[in-house]
């Protein structure tokens, strides 16, 4: 139920996004989600993309720092509140924290969705709870992602 997540760190500059980019669909590699965030100097493109092990290799090769993180993505009412109040409260008791999460609003597998891709302090406590409280947990199927291991 964890997705694999390519992290690139990328240097804040003209071309380096393009790069990294360009590179990826190059090799025949699909992305399925992206956020980038900035911190001083650099920027962290965060991927899932449709095969995480090929997707390092390349990065790799293109002198570009990377890892891979474990995430958690699910489906959840396309609605004001349905974050709050379906997600994030059943965690208020249990020292489950979210370190970071990004959306892709109204794209998920069924009509009137969203999908929040998720990282947590501790992955599996978080996918204890939400599968006890009935939320939809999507695999790397549901992404079009190949579940082979990084290399």
């Amino acid at each position: 139920m964890k997705l694999k997540q390519l992290s690139v760190f990328l240097e804040n500059s003209p071309g380096r996004l393009y790069q990294a980019a360009s590179a990826l669909g190059n090799a025949g590699l699909n992305l399925r989600s992206l956020s980038i965030c900035d911190t001083a100097g650099f920027g962290v493109l965060r991927i899932l993309v449709s095969d995480v092990a090929k997707a390092r290799r390349v990065i790799m090769e293109q002198q570009l720092p990377a890892r891979v993180d474990d995430v958690v993505a699910i489906e959840i009412e396309d609605r004001p509140g349905s974050l709050a109040n379906q997600v994030l409260k059943l965690f208020l008791d249990y020292q489950v924290n979210v370190e970071y999460m990004y959306a892709l609003a109204g794209t998920g597998p069924s009509s009137g969705k969203a999908v929040m891709v998720l990282r947590f302090n501790d992955n599996d406590r978080a996918i204890e709870l939400m599968l006890k409280n009935g939320i939809k947990i999507l695999d790397a199927e549901s992404f079009g992602m190949a579940e082979a291991q990084p290399a």
